[in-house]
């Protein structure tokens, strides 16, 4: 799968990006059935992001435990942490939120104070 232009990550209303590391067996398991869902979720940028590669951009994202995942619709961070590696779990995460309208999400994302500690971690920021 070719990383998506930083343009259309701008421009994308969902962001999915999977926080990882090519040394990380999990992840290199992982990594084709997450890039498989671009085809099922054309509205979707799913980004895959080696942490050692792009330290200079994720810096600021405590990645604890791999995968980590970043589920993002516009301007709201929806979802942030690990995930088991499987596809299927993250699919139904997906379904979940892109079920939701654009002012749930919203609501969604300021609801706890974990939820409003994401939003620090705005990805098309991080790209600018």
């Amino acid at each position: 799968m070719p990383a998506p232009s930083l343009e259309s990550l701008r421009n994308a209303e969902w962001i999915v990006a999977c926080l990882c590391a090519d040394w990380c067996g999990t992840c290199r398991e992982y990594r084709p059935g997450f890039e498989a869902l671009a085809a099922e979720y054309p509205g979707c940028a799913l980004l895959w992001v080696d942490i050692e590669d792009e330290a200079a951009w994720v810096s600021d994202y405590d990645v604890a435990d791999f995968p980590t995942l970043l589920i993002q619709r516009a301007g709201s961070v929806l979802f942030y942490g690990t995930l088991l590696p499987h596809v299927a779990q993250l699919r139904r995460l997906l379904d979940t939120f892109r079920a939701q309208t654009p002012e749930a999400s919203r609501a969604y994302a300021q609801a706890t104070p974990e939820r409003r500690a994401w939003q620090a971690l705005d990805l098309r920021r991080a790209l600018e």
